[in-house]
């Protein structure tokens, strides 16, 4: 499926599917638990879908959204500096892994199980994606002389998902471990957030910068 003008009820078994495949795996969903979860019958997801396989094509058609768009458009942006670019792209980042922890639990379970080709194939894609858009944003900032040449991109990478992914997974532990069980929900979320932020730039500009 590559079309992304879903309707109603296509959404309806998607999400159903990304909720069941995020609390019991890929592996431990069946056809039928997401058909009887949707409160619909195993042909219609048959005949929208055609498999598991596909339906979950679809689920990361929808939520995988390529940032090259972004990337795109903070390259034009001549009132940021680099590092400012490279701050709003790992902003947005940590926010739509925050808004969309199903589905990026779904791909961490899935990457450390390995057991499908296609689904692994389908992170791997996103991925690539993902790096050659980031990749430009860096190469930018270095031919203007502000990051240093010498940079192992899939490294940053790897710490950017790592630190925020780990965060997210982990963030009950967060509030234990710093005694903040009282306070609400989304303000915590959003503390949590800019702490997130405030350590990947740190670490970034650490990185990247001459001056480190």
């Amino acid at each position: 499926m590559k079309n992304m003008n879903y309707s109603e009820k296509q959404l309806q078994i998607i999400t159903t599917a990304e909720r069941l495949f995020s609390t019991k795996g890929f592996d431990g969903t069946s056809v039928r638990d997401i058909a009887d979860e949707a409160g619909v019958n195993i042909a219609m997801i048959s005949y929208y879908f055609g498999s598991k396989e596909k339906l979950m094509e679809a689920l990361f058609e929808r939520r995988s959204s390529d940032i090259s768009i972004k990337v795109e458009n903070l390259l034009q942006d001549n009132q940021l500096d680099p590092f400012e670019k490279l701050s709003s792209l790992l902003e947005g980042y940590i926010e739509k892994v925050m808004q969309k922890q199903p589905f990026f639990k779904i791909m961490m379970c899935e990457q450390v199980i390995n057991k499908n080709p296609v689904i692994i194939q389908l992170i791997n894609d996103s991925k690539k994606r993902n790096a050659e858009a980031i990749s430009k944003l860096i190469k930018d900032g270095q031919a203007k002389g502000v990051f240093k040449k010498e940079v192992d991109i899939l490294m940053l990478i790897n710490s950017l998902t790592g630190s925020v992914t780990q965060t997210m997974l982990t963030k009950d532990y967060y509030k234990e471990f710093y005694g903040l069980q009282n306070i609400p929900e989304d303000q915590f979320v959003d503390q949590l957030k800019q702490k997130l932020s405030n350590h990947i730039n740190f670490l970034f500009k650490a990185l990247l910068s001459y001056e480190a």
